[in-house]
């Protein structure tokens, strides 16, 4: 089990970034997994999920500003750790930016928390298994 689950950068335009992301990495052997409706996001823009073997390991996620975060998402190898993960982040700094529990808008199982580091990048312990 790989400690990175994904990666989501935030881009100005999805499309582009779509173009370069899938002719840079094609060597890598990542490729489009997923592409998600702007009307189906929390901010309004495309997603896009590139990764191997159909998990979308890398994901650009269309959001307009002039500093964005960076999303990093952990993978924890059960929901009591994600809780830790939690609560040890907010006890250390951390700003609560999505309490643990399930997120079914991804799927039944994705088990996740979610914190600000102090820099304001959005930091992710999730459990995909039940």
């Amino acid at each position: 089990m790989s400690i990175i689950n994904h990666i989501e950068l935030p881009v100005g335009d999805a499309e582009a970034s779509r173009r370069f992301y899938e002719a840079a990495l094609e060597l890598l052997g990542l490729s489009l997994v997923i592409s998600i409706d702007p009307a189906r996001t929390a901010h309004g823009g495309a997603r896009l999920g590139l990764g191997r073997d159909g998990y979308p390991s890398l994901w650009l996620h269309e959001e307009a500003g002039s500093r964005l975060p960076i999303h990093v998402a952990f993978t924890a190898g059960d929901r009591k750790a994600v809780d830790a993960f939690h609560e040890m982040a907010l006890a250390h700094g951390g700003t609560d930016n999505g309490a643990p529990g399930v997120r079914e808008r991804y799927h039944p199982h994705y088990y996740a928390a979610y914190v600000l580091d102090p820099d304001g990048n959005n930091i992710e312990a999730v459990c995909q298994t039940e």
